[in-house]
């Protein structure tokens, strides 16, 4: 993942037998499930925020795979949440003020 651990909780909400868990779907899914092409390097929470540690809803999945997965989850969120846009609202121009 690009951005790491920087702005997740995630870590802080995983169990204690998290590693255990994690080599267990990486062995059972050695394959990427979303594109079926590159072998798999990430645990991923199939149903995101949900925090269901089992194995019905973890997946493994290859690094370019995840990235775009949770990229589109943190859009998803990011707009649920109404942020304030970064464009400027358009300004008059100086001779209609």
């Amino acid at each position: 993942m690009s951005g790491g651990w920087a702005n997740s909780d995630r870590k802080s909400r995983l169990p204690s037998g998290w590693a255990k868990i994690r080599a267990r779907i990486l062995e059972r899914d050695r394959i990427c499930v979303l594109c079926g092409v590159r072998p798999s390097a990430f645990c991923d929470h199939i149903i995101a925020k949900a925090d269901l540690n089992e194995d019905s809803d973890l997946q493994g999945v290859c690094g370019p795979c995840h990235d775009q997965k949770s990229a589109r989850e943190g859009a998803a969120a990011a707009k649920a949440k109404g942020r304030p846009s970064r464009t400027r609202p358009p300004e008059q121009h100086p001779g209609l003020l």
